[in-house]
């Protein structure tokens, strides 16, 4: 029988005002709930209320993992640093890496993701064709040194996470793997009530070659992602292709310099040539791994450096400084034009080969006209780096695209053989020869989920949590004196022996009005209410989301309660 939970005992303080560095909802009500509390800079302590949620959201993935034949493990969070020197993740994390030593001097770090030490794990158990397929999964904490920790629990130093991990002897046994996934993925967040996308990711770091992500959709998101509102297309910015149609053959004069003294942007240069941007070619400089590298986009465009270090990983990508400039005199500042630049030239898919453009001329205060892809200046490699705006043509149906905020909750991959390279994990084949393993990662934020919920369901007086992972399935408030607080208490037994999960509201001294409060404020999805009308032996039942109410009798309180747990347990 589930346990009756009294406020009155509960570790629960609830605050009337926000907390004042709040910046999304789910930071500001999840707090104000008494759900969490800050213990430093990133850090969370996830309270009575809060640790229920949690672990329903955990208990939901638990289930849907074991039903795709998931087997649970627990691996360290100290790891030790050569698996990571050997990926080479130990230098690519950089700063986000919390690194600390023993007594004797050894090197370990607080994992923020366990790929290394998965494969080392199943390669010590599996040795044969025979032992594969295999799923592994854990939920965890992870650690990453956020520089700028914010939003509460969304974007945190420690987070818990559900991390799994595939492994197959071909690559049809890792596409199964990845579908049974995806499957389970689409299952869990239904399950748990969030409204997601899936949409297509680019891999960065982790490797592999296939790589989606589930996002929920929220104004707090960190995430920016597009949707095709004529098709099913749909895709993080970052991953969005560029279909670009060939130029018209076209006769271009020769290149022509152009006098344009202070002109070094592309609004000056415009404007002094009386010319849209678009004609014009902007030529970011940047270095890669420290190497200075030029990107090309139209002038109306701007570059996502996030796309273009996303694209370019595990490479370092930082914009050139003005001591680059003054060690690199042919490069002109506000002038540079890709033609006999003598440097690696990238550009996005509309600097097609025939298309023409103004741009520097690499000389102060002059631009050159007629500058033509593939004749004057070749690219080295086509990637998607501009920054996507609304309306851009879908690159399935070529429609318009939508953009929008949203909070990533999971993210699958298919990394391939990546790990298995790096650590030599080959099984013996059913032919009596070595087989290379081929791998699967798997991830959801289970804390973050937490907090997607919390902004999604939100309304302006409180969380309003979906009963799947709601701490309670009714929160019983005693809205009088001692005899309806006696009644709460009964009707909070009979509550829980009819299945439901209950939260009685028994604090003494405490106003009506404040627990009604309170009620809204904590979220539980049926509200009962013990007030006015308890000596009759009639009771109120509420709504939290859609604030229905209705008087019913105690035995019929009980019966609509239990059918709810029943039909939406």
């Amino acid at each position: 029988m589930p346990q009756v939970q009294r406020m009155s005992a509960m570790l629960l303080k609830t605050l009337r005002d926000d907390p004042a560095d709040a910046e999304t909802a789910s930071h500001r009500l999840l707090v104000r709930a008494g759900y969490v509390r800050r213990s430093s800079a990133g850090v969370w302590t996830w309270l009575p209320l809060g640790k229920r949620v949690l672990e329903n959201v955990a208990c939901v993935v638990r289930e849907e993992m074991d039903a795709i034949g998931g087997q649970e493990v627990l691996l360290p969070a100290l790891l030790p640093k050569e698996p990571y020197q050997r990926s080479g993740r130990w230098e690519e994390y950089g700063d986000l890496l919390f690194r600390l030593k023993d007594r004797k001097g050894a090197e370990y770090l607080l994992g923020p993701t366990h790929e290394e030490i998965f494969t080392l794990t199943v390669k010590d158990q599996c040795t044969s064709y025979k032992d594969l397929p295999v799923i592994v999964y854990q939920i965890q904490t992870k650690y990453r040194d956020e520089a700028r920790p914010r939003s509460g629990v969304l974007r945190g130093r420690e987070f818990q996470m559900k991390d799994s991990y595939s492994f197959d002897t071909t690559d049809e046994g890792l596409a199964e793997s990845y579908r049974l996934h995806r499957a389970a993925y689409r299952r869990i967040f239904e399950r748990i009530g969030l409204d997601y996308r899936i949409v297509s990711a680019v891999s960065g770091a982790m490797g592999g070659s296939a790589s989606e992500e589930f996002l929920a959709p929220a104004a707090a998101g960190e995430d920016t992602f597009v949707e095709c509102p004529a098709c099913d297309y749909a895709a993080n910015t970052e991953a969005v292709t560029t279909v670009v149609e060939p130029p018209a053959p076209a006769a271009h004069g020769p290149v022509e310099e152009l006098d344009t003294p202070d002109t070094p942007t592309i609004e000056t240069l415009a404007r002094h040539l009386a010319v849209p941007a678009s004609a014009t070619l902007k030529n970011l400089l940047v270095k890669v791994d420290g190497k200075i590298t030029a990107v090309g986009v139209p002038g109306d465009r701007e570059v996502d450096l996030g796309k273009l270090a996303e694209h370019l990983a595990p490479a370092v990508v930082e914009l050139v400084t003005a001591e680059d400039f003054a060690g690199h005199p042919e490069l002109v500042r506000g002038y540079v034009g890709p033609q006999g630049l003598g440097l690696p030239y990238l550009a996005d898919p509309r600097v097609a080969p025939g298309t023409a453009w103004i741009t520097g001329a690499n000389k102060p205060g002059t631009h050159a006209r007629n500058v033509v892809c593939g004749r004057d200046f070749t690219v080295d490699r086509y990637l998607d780096v501009v920054v996507v705006e609304p309306g851009d043509p879908c690159p399935r149906c070529g429609a318009g695209l939508r953009i929008g905020r949203a909070i990533e909750i999971g993210h699958i991959f298919q990394l391939g053989r990546k790990y298995a390279d790096v650590f030599g994990f080959d099984v013996l084949g059913s032919q009596g020869k070595p087989v290379r393993v081929t791998m699967g990662s798997y991830g959801i934020g289970v804390s973050r989920a937490v907090a997607a919920l919390a902004e999604q369901t939100h309304d302006e007086a409180g969380l309003c949590w979906p009963r799947e992972v709601a701490p309670a399935d009714v929160h019983v408030v005693a809205a009088g004196k001692t005899q309806q607080t006696e009644l709460a208490l009964r009707v909070a037994g009979d509550l829980a022996r009819a299945g439901a999960r209950v939260l009685v509201d028994d604090r003494a001294g405490v106003s009506p009005g404040v627990k009604f409060t309170d009620a809204e404020l904590i979220g539980v999805p049926t509200v009962l209410v013990v007030g006015r009308r308890a000596g009759e032996g009639v009771v109120e039942l509420k709504d939290r989301r859609t604030g229905e109410r209705e008087e019913l009798t105690i035995q019929a309180a009980v019966a609509a309660v239990a059918r709810l747990v029943g039909q939406e347990g």
